[in-house]
Parts: structure tokens; C-alpha cells; sequence
């Protein structure tokens, strides 16, 4: 629920500034059902508005989304095995699908490839439904909408916590935040992620047989 309210603002506010941007509805929910990342596709519209630059749009595309780098790393074992899934559940690993599917407890009894593909499948949706209701209602919305897209850096942090509490070790969390927090000092808040994540790769790597 706090990923369908999340990606429902998010998506409106996508769907509403398309419109603004002069677009049909069709745009938002094409690019929204194929595209499926939110910074990305806020991007493309003046990507769209702009001169005719394919080779640009990838290296864009690629240095926003590369922290799905390590996302991808650390989904192969929970990943695998799992047959046709699989094509859709890489397409679908957005930060909030990693979130949950690397951290949950799936019970015995469940399916674990339906259990990931449901859960990737639902916030495609939410993000899908969200970006075109925004571009079909556009022009009816008034209210300001700004500050909403908060509630997923709540959930983010309400996401952190909960796995910290669950572990008994915390040393992977101390990793974790103590690198970022070093690169958000060295590097500045629009380029730490990159720099933080591969920190922490290097850390787990380091120190992978007393985490063993």
C-alpha cells in the first residue's frame, strides 16, 4: 500500500506534467507500460521536445539506472531457476520491487517465483495506472501536489529499519549507512548513490567471510 500511494502521486504527477508538456495520454501510458523508471521517463520529455539524439538518451538512460547494477548482482540466487519469469522480473527491478523481494520472508508453502512476479507485476501497474490517469485527467487536477513524493523515501526508511531490527548482526547495515553517508559528504547529494554503492560492494566483498 505505502508503493500503490507512492507510485500513484508520482505517476499522476508524470501523466500531469506530460500534459503540460503538450502530450497526448498515450505517451505516458506507452511509456510508462515499456519504459517502467520513473526518472527516466520524466526525462524523456524534453528528450521528446529536443533534437533527434538516440546515443544520448542511452547514456542517460544507463547513468541514471546503473545503480540496477548492483541491484541485479544481488537478486541472481533469488532470481534463479525461475524459467520465462525471469525476462519480466529483470525488466520490472525497480528500487521499490528490490526492496521487498530481496527482504521478505516468503513462506514455505509459497510459490517464490509467483511471489516475486506478483510483486513486481502490482507496482508496474500502480506506476502504469498512476502516469495515465495523470495524463488523461491532467487538466482537471488543481490541488498542489508538491512534497508528495515523499512517502517513498518514508518507505525507504521504514523498509531499512524493519531489516534492521530483524538481523541480529547489524554489521551489514553499518556498511551500508556509513558509506553512504561518507559519499554524500564527499560527492554531494545528486551524485553519492553510485560512488556509496559501489563502497558497499567493495566492503561486503572484504569482509564476506566474517559476514559468513
Amino acid at each position: 500500500m505505502p508503493i500503490f500511494a507512492g507510485f500513484w502521486f508520482l505517476g499522476l504527477t508524470y501523466g500531469v506534467y506530460m500534459h503540460a508538456a503538450g502530450f497526448s495520454w498515450i505517451y505516458p501510458a506507452l511509456m510508462s507500460l515499456t519504459i517502467f523508471a520513473g526518472s527516466v521517463e520524466f526525462i524523456t520529455v524534453n528528450l521528446l521536445l529536443g533534437a533527434f539524439n538516440p546515443l544520448q538518451a542511452f547514456v542517460l538512460a544507463f547513468m541514471i539506472n546503473a545503480r540496477h547494477l548492483f541491484y541485479g548482482i544481488s537478486m541472481i540466487d533469488k532470481y534463479r531457476g525461475l524459467g520465462l519469469k525471469n525476462f519480466y522480473l529483470i525488466f520490472g527491478l525497480c528500487d521499490e520491487s528490490f526492496s521487498i523481494n530481496f527482504t521478505a520472508q516468503i513462506p514455505p508453502n509459497v510459490d517464490r517465483g509467483l511471489f516475486y512476479f506478483w510483486v513486481t507485476a502490482l507496482n508496474h501497474f500502480y506506476w502504469f495506472s498512476g502516469s495515465t490517469l495523470g495524463g488523461i485527467f491532467g487538466s482537471l487536477i488543481k490541488f498542489d501536489t508538491h512534497g508528495l513524493e515523499f512517502v517513498l523515501t518514508a518507505m525507504f526508511v521504514v523498509i531499512f529499519l524493519e531489516q534492521f531490527l530483524k538481523e541480529t548482526n547489524h554489521f551489514n547495515a553499518i556498511i551500508g549507512f556509513g558509506a553512504s553517508v561518507v559519499c554524500l559528504i564527499i560527492f554531494g547529494a545528486e551524485n553519492f548513490i553510485l560512488p556509496s554503492m559501489a563502497a558497499i560492494l567493495i566492503l561486503l566483498t572484504i569482509f564476506r567471510r566474517r559476514l559468513e
